[in-house]
């Protein structure tokens, strides 16, 4: 409190409230899968099917993650974090460029691996941006006075002649405008880098032209420019430092919420391969200005293997290196924290061989015409990589228990499970394949879908117009559009899909009533009302935790009053601290049984908050430890309305007789 001399009346603000709790969004997921190209075992938020397809390519038959990307944003989900997998054959597209002494100064790179940078070709023009004629009467070997020093600057890589057909290259230390000098050496001590090199052997009798010296970066995909990148410089210190200018693909921040990736990735990365010296030196690059492609890039999908989809535990006192070896797949996804849904549709993968693209049949010119003016030259071929293998069932399994235990041991997400294609491929199989693999498991953090989608084919693969995948694509992003729309209270199903074809086996209400007695969730096409999913329960035993949208309410309160508490941390235990403490948490409940996500009529019988002296009595507060106690009953969804009809004064008359928490008799 502020200490006052002079008599009068003051004015002094006090928040005696809690700071306010608000609902953290839910509708977030996150696939993990084989793509085209983009980072390997880095997650990146994606907010659009574009975006997708600018990080990690178009759709294709090595893998699903691009067609359940497209799933997940026409049924329009928002926002989905992305990981792809690869294996330790997966290689970047590369090339190399020299100096006169030094081969590979610099190298060129794809910014992720695949085969899809071999693709690229890369040309580097030498440019001079700047020129300007020496003083040598009022030069010496630190420095040179000349005309003007535009286009100069600390780190500038130049070129100067010192005699007829001899030149030396120089990076400039300072620049001096008032005195109109280019300094080698800084001119104070106490400032020099040990790179720095004085000029001797300058002609004092011939004035010589001093030029900067840049590179332009062109680069060509298929044989088109795509991408300019003037004026790069070799010296580190210049603001357009080559590596410094095109990095690559940078990793997310450390906090990750909220972060926005660019709309598209760059298509190289630049390192710089040289030591101190040779970097003092600065000889320039052997820059023909001719183009060079990309070589030796790999997907290495044949090598792919269980441990890339899942990752392997660390530890915080393994090195730096050992953890983002280990950080793979599922690991990778587990950073971004934001993510409420997961799924890893590819482990189910069948792979398919890209379509072949036969070229046209030659054009017989007719002899009675004049000839035709010549073709344009046939575009390079697209690169085609590797197939992944096909997984069996129990890789299949240990990804999807993977999946489960990253739920559990987090509280914050939930697992959407595929059936295996081996369960969901035929109709002819029955029931009894799901059923036995739906038995393996028992959570409520998780969720099993059947039976698969097929969806359009941009690739028509095998000359087929429509592809069997996985449903989790259509599921993650149907989950995102309930929250978004209604809130993460409501069950999500019961909603027509979009971009879907078929299913891959029909499933009418008798097979649907042993499906939802056993916890799998159908997918079903009804006329008139579309293809939907008809099912919202988790793999629970424990009938607390049988619904999906119950699991996933109070996963987003017990998140978003832990983010939203800390502030009482090293607060008082006193009846103030107490008293916000409860007041923020009642408000918040409030704010969730308003829209009906509590069940009662009253906020009183909708959900209970006791933070006061009885659950924090003296000794314990005495250990410095505050207890809130909350308690809430989620509204559970009607899964079975019956309708009794009967007749009356020779009338029919329909209405609700109640809802059954079972089948119906």
């Amino acid at each position: 409190m502020p200490a006052y001399s002079t008599p009068g009346v003051y004015y002094e603000r006090v928040d005696a409230g809690a700071p306010r709790i608000a609902p953290l969004r839910t509708d977030i997921a996150g696939l993990v899968g084989i793509a085209r190209r983009g980072p390997i075992d880095m997650a990146v938020p994606i907010d659009s099917w574009r975006q997708f397809t600018a990080w990690f390519g178009d759709v294709t038959g090595a893998g699903y993650l691009a067609y359940c990307a497209r799933a997940f944003f026409e049924n329009r989900g928002k926002r989905v974090w992305i990981a792809r997998v690869g294996s330790a054959g997966t290689l970047p597209a590369t090339m190399v460029v020299d100096t006169a002494t030094i081969p590979a100064a610099w190298r060129i790179s794809a910014s992720s691996p695949g085969v899809w940078g071999n693709d690229l070709d890369v040309r580097i023009v030498e440019t001079h941006r700047a020129q300007t004629r020496t003083n040598p009467g009022r030069s010496t070997d630190e420095y040179v006075t000349v005309g003007s020093v535009a286009g100069f600057e600390r780190g500038t890589h130049a070129r100067v002649p010192i005699s007829p057909g001899t030149v030396h290259h120089r990076i400039v230390s300072f620049v001096s405008a008032d005195e109109r000098r280019l300094y080698w050496v800084h001119p104070d001590p106490a400032a020099r880098e040990s790179w720095e090199q004085t000029l001797p052997g300058l002609d004092p009798n011939t004035a010589a032209v001093v030029e900067s010296v840049e590179y332009t970066v062109q680069v060509f995909v298929a044989g088109r420019l795509t991408t300019t990148y003037p004026d790069l410089s070799l010296a580190p210190l210049h603001p357009r430092y080559g590596p410094a200018i095109v990095p690559g693909i940078l990793p997310p921040p450390s906090d990750e919420r909220g972060w926005s990736a660019p709309l598209a990735p760059p298509l190289i990365a630049i390192a710089d391969s040289r030591n101190a010296l040779q970097i003092a030196a600065a000889e320039p690059l052997a820059a023909s200005g001719e183009r060079h492609p990309l070589v030796d890039g790999r997907d290495g999908l044949d090598a792919l293997a269980v441990v890339d989809f899942i990752g392997e535990p660390t530890s915080p006192s393994d090195p730096e290196f050992v953890q983002q070896r280990a950080t793979r797949g599922l690991r990778a996804l587990e950073r971004a924290r934001e993510v409420a849904v997961i799924a890893v549709p590819d482990i189910h993968i069948q792979a398919a061989p890209p379509p072949e693209h036969r070229p046209l049949p030659p054009c017989v010119p007719d002899p009675c015409l004049p000839p035709p003016p010549p073709l344009p030259a046939a575009p390079r071929p697209e690169a085609v990589g590797d197939l992944p293998p096909r997984f069996g069932d129990e890789a299949v399994f240990l990804v999807q228990a993977a999946m489960i235990e990253q739920c559990e041991r987090l509280r914050s997400r939930i697992a959407v499970l595929d059936a295996p294609f081996s369960t969901a491929k035929d109709g002819r199989l029955g029931l009894e394949p799901i059923r036995a693999w739906r038995r393996r498991f028992d959570s409520s953090y998780g969720a099993l879908y059947y039976p698969w989608v097929t969806v359009s084919d941009p690739l028509r693969l095998g000359g087929a117009p429509t592809r069997a995948i996985p449903p989790s694509g259509h599921v993650t992003g149907f989950i995102a559009r309930t929250d978004l729309t209604i809130g993460v209270h409501k069950a999500p199903a019961n909603g027509a899909l979009g971009w879907i074809q078929d299913l891959t086996v029909t499933v009418d209400d008798a097979p649907h009533g042993v499906l939802n007695d056993e916890h799998i969730n159908a997918l079903r096409a009804f006329p008139g009302r579309g293809l939907r999913i008809f099912g919202a329960r988790t793999l629970s035993s424990d009938t607390d935790w049988r619904f999906l949208n119950i699991r996933r309410l109070l996963l987003m309160i017990e998140r978003a009053v832990g983010l939203a508490c800390q502030w009482a941390a090293f607060e008082p235990n006193d009846d103030a601290t107490r008293a916000k403490l409860h007041l923020g948490l009642t408000s918040f409940l409030v704010g969730q049984w308003e829209p009906g996500a509590l069940a009662g009529k009253t906020p009183q019988a909708g959900f209970f908050v006791r933070c006061d002296t009885t659950n924090n009595p003296p000794d314990q507060r005495a250990n410095g430890l505050l207890v809130a106690e909350v308690g809430g009953a989620a509204a559970a969804p009607f899964e079975f309305v019956v309708l009794r009809v009967g007749r009356t004064d020779n009338q029919f008359e329909v209405a609700e007789a109640g809802v059954l928490k079972g089948v119906p008799a």
